[in-house]
């Protein structure tokens, strides 16, 4: 998996969307793999409830019959926390400020949503 790459995406997320605040990317178990975050915000933790939170959006999608979930926003005072699928078997939590254009977001997520998949599926070459 190429790291550089994946700091790119989440990066280049915050420079498209005025009041993305931090992105983090982990398994669909909460394992945490990589993070672009504020020294205030506990990568690790921010990966575990954001599996928690879409696990039960997933689960709610399907008896709902809604079809294939593809993200959760729960909004606070202070902003919200997205939670995104990249594919079964990760997930992207992207955190916005209360300025942050909800809309924008959601349109702007998916293409990096699919090249943040492409890079956690990228096979190293052999003899790596």
């Amino acid at each position: 998996m190429d790291h550089n790459a994946l700091a790119r995406e989440m990066r280049g997320l915050r420079e498209q969307v005025t009041g993305i605040t931090d992105t983090a990317v982990a398994a669909s178990d909460g394992l945490l793999i990589a993070a672009d975050t504020a020294s205030g915000i506990d990568p690790e933790g921010l990966a575990a409830l954001a599996a928690a939170g879409l696990g039960l959006a997933r689960r709610t999608a399907e008896a709902t019959a809604r079809g294939a979930l593809r993200g959760a926003v729960a909004y606070g005072s202070d902003g919200c926390a997205a939670f995104y699928a990249v594919g079964d078997t990760a997930l992207m939590v992207v955190l916005g400020d209360e300025g942050v254009d909800v809309d924008r977001m959601h349109r702007t997520i998916q293409p990096t949503i699919d090249r943040i998949g492409s890079i956690l599926t990228e096979k190293a070459p052999e003899g790596v």
